[in-house]
């Protein structure tokens, strides 16, 4: 069974406006996937049909195999957690650890479980030593690591982050990928959106690029930031490893230094030897 499954789902918004636009996708259980996409393609939309803030105009979205238009959003809340992409969106106590333990007191989560995935959320985003501190006294990067660690408390099967990228600087996005590497590694399913098309590279081997309200593209880094057409399609630009190898017609689907490396000698070889000849004639 997958933690999460959209089949055939639109969402038109009460004006009238469609967002989304007969998409289908899935995600398995402790897999980490980004979803990219320019402004406006309709990532938002589609992962809040995911944790149930909006249902579906039309199709269906099954989590664990429920039916999420048969739950209200505090139950599938359970399940499903989400990091919005603006923090002061999602935060509203006078402390850090209030904060964090808010949803923790609100469902009743036993004491020994709540203390197990609190102090595993203070460690991974870092806040051990800001626990008494007005979230609003902190800087953005830092607020949406507050929002990060109330999600991972709650300890949801799926845990979905929207620009977590944003506003952070090297020692962020450092944390940010070992967060998702150890959530993936004790189960968890990660949906990430990011402009940041490095990150995406360094930490996701499946990519979904949306465009036009739709999936334009559901692989591996190497299929899609390969693929010309999606790339141009979803106005997106291509990672600096993936560009300079581009740039420089090399062959293969070159997505890491080492690869690139590789490359380049091989090109240097095959010149030594071409050189070599002409100097032979």
């Amino acid at each position: 069974m997958n933690a999460i499954e959209l089949i055939n789902v639109s969402y038109r918004y009460p004006n009238g406006f469609l967002a989304v636009d007969d998409v289908s996708m899935s995600f398995k259980k402790g897999e980490a996937v980004a979803i990219i996409g320019q402004n406006g393609a309709g990532k938002t939309t589609t992962v809040k049909m995911m944790n149930n803030l909006y249902k579906p105009t039309s199709g269906t979205v099954l989590v664990n195999g429920m039916d999420t238009k048969n739950f209200t959003t505090a139950q599938i809340s359970r399940h499903v957690g989400y990091v919005f992409q603006n923090p002061d969106d999602q935060i509203f106590q006078s402390n850090i650890e209030k904060e964090i333990k808010y949803t923790l007191k609100a469902n009743k989560v036993p004491e020994e479980e709540a203390n197990k995935w609190f102090e595993l959320a203070v460690e991974l985003t870092g806040l051990k030593d800001f626990l008494d501190y007005n979230p609003y006294n902190m800087p953005l990067s830092i607020r949406k690591f507050i929002t990060i660690a109330s999600v991972i408390a709650y300890n949801p099967d799926v845990i979905i982050m929207d620009e977590p990228t944003a506003g952070q600087d090297l020692i962020g996005l450092k944390r940010l990928a070992n967060i998702i590497s150890t959530l993936k590694g004790l189960g968890k399913t990660i949906i990430t959106i990011t402009h940041d098309m490095e990150f995406v590279l360094d930490n996701f081997e499946r990519v979904i690029v949306m465009a036009n309200k739709k999936k334009v593209a559901d692989g591996t880094a190497k299929e899609v930031f390969w693929n010309a057409e999606v790339m141009e399609k979803a106005a997106l630009k291509l990672p600096a490893i993936c560009e300079l190898a581009y740039r420089a017609g090399l062959p293969g689907y070159i997505t890491t230094e080492a690869e690139l490396i590789e490359a380049l000698k091989g090109e240097c070889n095959g010149y030594e030897q071409v050189r070599q000849k002409d100097s032979d004639i």
